[in-house]
């Protein structure tokens, strides 16, 4: 169930006091010569719509589809950013404006590495100064030990790389560009760097991995595990409450953060 593709009607009958929102987390980004802008965007909202359709007590939130991808620098076309700050503001507000129509359990679900920092900041300011509302995120790439070895195995600092392309021939085989897939392996470089750089200064291609051994079978068995780990989320997290309890204020959506 997608929020925008529901009336204001149905929304206030859906009791949002009693379901888990998830927002999918993407970028439009450089993703190498073989994979689409937004494909952190469209992974994203895959994961979130699958889980969705296997569980009831959720609702799926419009994707904040431009990320903070500052580290893609400007040298490759096709980047579009924010800034940190700008992100983070952007969560903030879901969870605000949500929760003025009911909502008060939110579950950011990111396919992008440099949107981290941002969610880290919006959930933390959220716990803090807005205690009615419970929100959280997931990075699909580490939901697990087992998927995060999967993804890790062709280099630490993923991008375009095997599991990320195979979750794309998975789900959308005709976008992928197959032919450029073949030849765009290009190596993780940043293992024993001190600083941070812009992908120009550590990849020829835009990409860090071995996209050439992509499979559609690697992509569906990530793509599953991935949906597992997020449903069980879901479920735990629909009806929990903090271990102690203590006062919290009362929700005062005007004033906003």
């Amino acid at each position: 169930m997608r929020w925008g593709e529901l009336t204001s009607t149905q929304i206030a009958h859906l009791g949002l006091d009693r379901r888990v929102g998830l927002v999918p987390v993407g970028a439009v980004e450089q993703h190498g010569p073989h994979l689409p802008t937004d494909t952190d965007t469209r992974v994203a909202q895959a994961i979130c719509d699958a889980v969705a359709g296997r569980c009831d007590a959720t609702i799926v939130l419009p994707p904040i589809a431009i990320g903070c991808s500052l580290g893609h620098g400007t040298t490759f076309p096709g980047t579009l950013s924010l800034f940190p700050d700008e992100l983070a503001g952007l969560v903030i507000r879901y969870a605000e404006w949500s929760a003025v129509s009911g909502l008060r359990r939110l579950i950011f679900v990111n396919a992008h590495m440099g949107n981290v920092a941002s969610l880290s900041a919006a959930t933390d300011r959220l716990r803090f100064l807005r205690p009615d509302l419970k929100s959280t995120w997931i990075d699909w790439w580490r939901v697990s030990p087992e998927v995060a070895a999967a993804v890790s195995v062709d280099g630490e600092d993923i991008h375009a790389n095997c599991a990320e392309t195979s979750i794309v021939l998975h789900l959308w085989p005709d976008v992928v560009d197959q032919h450029a897939m073949l030849t765009a392996d290009d190596a993780d470089r940043t293992g024993d760097l001190t600083f941070r750089y812009t992908a120009e200064a550590l990849s020829r291609n835009g990409v860090t991995g071995r996209p050439s051994d992509a499979t559609a079978s690697l992509g569906e068995a990530l793509f599953t595990a991935i949906v597992d780990v997020v449903v069980a989320k879901v479920l735990a997290g629909r009806d929990e409450e903090p271990p102690l309890q203590t006062s919290v204020r009362p929700n005062q959506p005007s004033h906003w953060i």
